[in-house]
C-alpha cells in the first residue's frame, strides 16, 4: 500500500511511520517543518514540507494522487491551552482541516482513511448523562471532528475513527508534552496532591500498530477506542516519581470539591490571559480527572491486530529522556 501520513514527522506521525515501513508499505508524509529531520528519519520517506491549514483544496487533491491509504495525524490535543474562544480553535482545526484533507483525499482517489482522535468520544458517548461534550469545547470537537471525518468518507473511501487515550513514549527532536502539562508540575510539589481518577494509558509503539491496522483491516464508520492498560492517577505518578529519582515523594488524593474550587480559580486567571481551556477548568476535575477513564481494548485489539504491555517502560522512558539526571531532593 502506498500511505501518507499527514503529521509523519510528529509524534504519532513518526512511530506510525516507522510500523508501516516495518511491514512493507510506501511511505509519504506532509509535515511542517518545525524540526530537523537528521539520521533518525527514515531516508526512504519523501517528506513534503507544508501546512495542511494554509494549503488549497486542489494543491491537496494533486499531492495525494497515487496513493492508496492516508493517515491524518495532526491536529491538537487538549494539552494546548489557546486563546479564547477555545471552541473555534479545536474546531477549525480539528474539525474544518480534517475534513478539507480527506474530502481532497476522497478526490483523488485514495480508498483508506484513519483519522487520530479522542477517548473522550468514547466516554461522552459511554455517559451522555455527563453532557461531556457540551461543557467541554474540546470533546466537542473531537465528537463533530469523527462525524465529519465518517461523512465525508463518502461512499468510496473507509474512514476509521482512532480514540486515543494517555500515550507514552520520546521521539527525536521533539519534547513530550507531559513535561509542561504534568511532569514539571508534580516534580515541583514537595507532596504530590492529585485528583482520585485514573485513565486508560499504552505505550506509543503500539499505537503505532493500531493506526497502520486500521488501514489494513478496519472498517469504515467504525469508532475504536484503543488502550492497553488502565491505572489509577495514583499509581501512574508513583512511576513517574520513582524514575524521577524521587521514590520518598508522597502522593495524596485531592477532593474533588477542593480541586473544582482551585480548577475555577484556573479558568479566571487564564480569562485574564485571554485564554481558554478545552477542558473547561470548572468541571474538568469532576467531569474527567476524578473519574476512572476505564475500558476494555480487547475488541479493538482483536480487530486491529496491535499488540500490547510495555507502558511501565514508556512511562520511564519518558521520564528519563526529560530528567537524564536523578532529582536530589527525595
Amino acid at each position: 500500500m502506498r500511505i501518507v501520513i499527514v503529521g509523519g514527522t510528529g509524534f504519532l506521525g513518526y512511530y506510525s511511520t516507522l510500523e508501516a515501513l516495518k511491514r512493507g508499505h510506501e511511505v509519504s508524509s506532509v509535515s511542517i517543518p518545525d524540526i530537523e529531520l537528521g539520521d533518525w528519519f527514515p531516508e526512504k520517506v519523501n517528506v513534503t514540507f507544508g501546512d495542511i491549514f494554509e494549503m488549497s483544496f486542489q494543491n491537496l487533491v494533486n499531492h495525494f494522487k497515487g496513493y492508496d491509504g492516508i493517515v491524518y495525524a495532526v491536529g491538537p490535543d487538549d494539552r494546548v491551552t489557546p486563546k479564547a474562544p477555545a471552541y473555534k480553535f479545536f474546531h477549525d482545526r480539528l474539525v474544518v482541516g480534517c475534513t478539507k484533507v480527506i474530502e481532497a483525499a476522497r478526490e483523488a482517489g485514495i480508498q483508506r482513511c484513519t483519522v487520530l482522535n479522542s477517548y473522550f468520544a468514547y466516554f461522552d458517548r459511554l455517559w451522555p448523562s455527563m453532557k461531556l461534550a457540551e461543557r467541554h469545547s474540546y470533546i466537542k470537537c473531537r465528537v463533530e471532528q469523527a462525524t465529519s471525518a465518517i461523512k465525508a468518507g463518502g461512499e468510496t473511501m473507509a474512514v476509521m475513527i482512532l480514540e486515543l487515550p494517555y500515550i507514552f513514549g520520546v521521539m527525536p527532536e521533539r519534547i513530550p508534552l507531559w513535561k509542561d502539562v504534568l511532569f514539571d508540575r508534580v516534580r515541583g510539589m514537595k507532596i504530590v496532591f492529585f485528583p482520585r481518577g485514573g485513565t486508560n494509558m499504552i505505550a506509543v509503539e503500539n499505537v503505532a500498530e493500531a493506526i497502520i491496522g486500521a488501514l489494513e483491516r478496519g472498517q469504515h464508520g467504525v469508532r475504536y477506542p484503543i488502550g492497553d492498560v488502565n491505572m489509577s492517577y495514583k499509581e501512574m505518578l508513583r512511576i513517574v516519581l520513582d524514575a524521577m529519582g524521587l521514590k520518598k515523594r508522597l502522593i495524596l488524593t485531592l477532593p474533588t470539591n477542593l480541586a473544582t474550587i482551585i480548577g475555577k480559580w484556573m479558568k479566571r486567571r487564564e480569562e485574564k490571559r485571554g485564554l481558554e481551556s478545552g477542558l473547561d477548568r470548572s468541571y474538568v476535575f469532576s467531569d474527567i480527572l476524578s473519574q476512572n477513564l476505564y475500558f476494555n481494548p480487547t475488541p479493538s485489539v482483536e480487530a486491529l491486530g496491535y499488540k500490547q504491555g510495555g507502558i511501565r517502560e514508556a512511562i520511564e522512558t519518558t521520564v528519563k529522556f526529560l530528567y537524564p539526571e536523578p532529582s536530589i531532593v527525595s
